[in-house]
């Protein structure tokens, strides 16, 4: 299997053989999560920037050489992957800091940084035989996964919570998957997905259990770092609900520094809703996420609701190992964010996107960055995916759309009666 030497657990650090059929620690069950680790040196030995530089491939399979999977596996045909990250230097002047750019992963071909873990997903899943893969989600991996399935013609099983958006449900169901509206939380619907994943031999992807999430998520750090021609920011900020993917960048980051690629490894920083603080509540009282029990989650950014983040363990190591912070916002200033970071730099996040921004204006409030500091924000998800937070978000700052009668002088009278005169 590739460059693959073994799976760790991130409690016990047993490690088990690349070719380990389960997914976690057999003495910690779900909580033990495991870590896939590489031969660095060989890797090093075949590839480098300038190699990298060199291939036409712009998808996340570029960085395949640090993937688990065989060699002669055949990908998923939609580009996943190679999104666009934006120099925003007006928002940077606005902000006080040295440099700004936004990853914007809304681009991806289910509009959610999702599809990177879903399409690794579906690669193992062939790998093994699975007739069937399931997962459970708040929305946008169970949308990212019935994309990535349809593309391959694999059945999927999606199980999300009924409260879930109307636009990521309707995904859903126009890729073909079964659904399973859950009435519950994501908790609930998660637990369901393992129950019925092990009792009718579908094949898990579920974040925080399945180990090899976190290497397709990773991409989306190695990009950042190659677009920035292996030159790290000071700062990363990323939404977090279940953990995945900080913990993905955080393992982009230690593999590039394992492979002398950069010199150092960049601040993280982790930002939660008030109604779905589990981690930053365990950062600031110091508390062991292993043991620490379940909150009862409620935001209105969905894609990071978590009673119990499933990938915990990796996403506190990904704060404390960088000394980065994990910070609390409210749903008031991540929707304040929606608007803010689309007039800013033209990417439209839904909540949890806008989240990451929200984090860095709080982080530059407690003078946690320095007036030089070049940061990376990264949009998770396309605003389109929840529209009716977005509607919410600009009426909440007064922006309506004019309503005119079809000829130029209502159109004048109505400039005219705003503040703002611009069109």
């Amino acid at each position: 299997m590739s460059d693959v030497v073994g799976l760790t657990c991130v409690i016990c650090h047993t490690t088990y053989p690349a070719d380990f059929a389960g997914y976690v620690c057999p003495d910690h069950g779900s909580e033990g999560i495991l870590d896939v680790g590489y031969d660095y040196e060989r890797i090093a030995a075949h590839t480098s920037p300038d190699t990298l530089a060199a291939n036409r491939d712009r998808t996340m399979w570029r960085y395949r050489f640090a993937m688990p999977i065989d060699d002669a596996t055949p990908v998923p045909p939609l580009t996943v992957g190679g999104t666009p990250m934006y120099d925003v230097p007006q928002m940077a002047r606005t902000l006080g800091i040295g440099r700004l750019w936004v990853k914007d992963e809304g681009r991806q071909p289910t509009a959610s940084l999702k599809d990177r873990a879903s399409a690794m997903g579906v690669v193992k899943a062939i790998e093994t035989g699975a007739d069937t893969i399931t997962t459970a989600s708040t929305g946008n991996a169970a949308a990212a996964l019935a994309g990535i399935s349809a593309s391959v013609g694999m059945p999927n099983v999606i199980f999300v919570p009924a409260s879930a958006p109307q636009a990521k449900i309707a995904q859903l169901l126009a890729f073909g998957s079964t659904v399973a509206l859950v009435e519950g939380s994501y908790g609930d619907a998660f637990e369901l997905c393992m129950e019925a994943a092990a009792v009718f031999g579908w094949y898990n992807r579920n974040t925080g259990y399945n180990p090899y999430m976190t290497e397709g998520k990773k991409t989306v750090g190695l990009e950042i770092l190659e677009d920035l021609d292996w030159s790290p920011p000071d700062a990363i900020f990323v939404s977090v609900g279940d953990g995945s993917i900080i913990g993905g960048v955080h393992k982009a980051m230690k593999d590039a520094s394992a492979l002398g690629w950069i010199d150092r490894i960049p601040r993280i920083f982790g930002i939660q809703s008030a109604g779905s603080d589990y981690l930053v509540q365990a950062f600031e009282a110091g508390e062991d996420v292993v043991i620490k029990p379940p909150i009862v989650a409620d935001t209105i950014a969905d894609s990071i609701s978590a009673d119990l983040p499933r990938d915990r363990v990796k996403a506190m190591a990904a704060v404390v190992e960088t000394d980065g912070a994990y910070l609390r916002v409210s749903d008031d200033a991540i929707l304040a964010s929606i608007p803010t970071l689309a007039r800013g730099s033209g990417v439209f996040a839904e909540p949890a996107g806008a989240a990451a921004h929200t984090g860095l204006v709080e982080a530059i409030s407690r003078g946690l960055l320095e007036p030089t500091d070049e940061v990376v924000i990264i949009a998770t998800g396309s605003g389109l995916k929840d529209v009716a937070s977005a509607m919410t978000a600009v009426a909440a700052i007064g922006t309506e759309p004019m309503r005119i009668a079809p000829d130029l002088a209502a159109l004048q009278s109505a400039l005219e009666a705003r503040k703002d005169h611009r069109p």
